[in-house]
């Protein structure tokens, strides 16, 4: 598990300025893109979900910020 987590905080920082450049509305497509870059990395779909919330709510148990959208005010999540 602690490979996975070292795996997606990686993707995180090297993902980063991409996502910054993402256009509003284009949350779809930016989870769409980290989750290949996730499945690339080995971990099987079926053991993790992303989910999209808005700032506020980002701070969930057993969960990590893996990306942002909408020119920041929605948060992509790792379960």
């Amino acid at each position: 598990m602690m490979k996975i987590a070292t795996a997606i905080a990686a993707l995180a920082l090297v993902s980063a300025p991409s996502l910054v450049m993402a256009a509003p509305g284009s949350c779809e497509r930016v989870k769409s893109d980290i989750e290949q870059r996730i499945i690339n990395n080995g971990v099987p779909a079926d053991n993790f979900t992303l989910t999209i919330v808005p700032n506020d709510q980002a701070d969930q148990p057993d969960s990590q910020v893996v990306g942002h959208c909408a020119n920041d005010t929605h948060k992509i999540l790792y379960t």
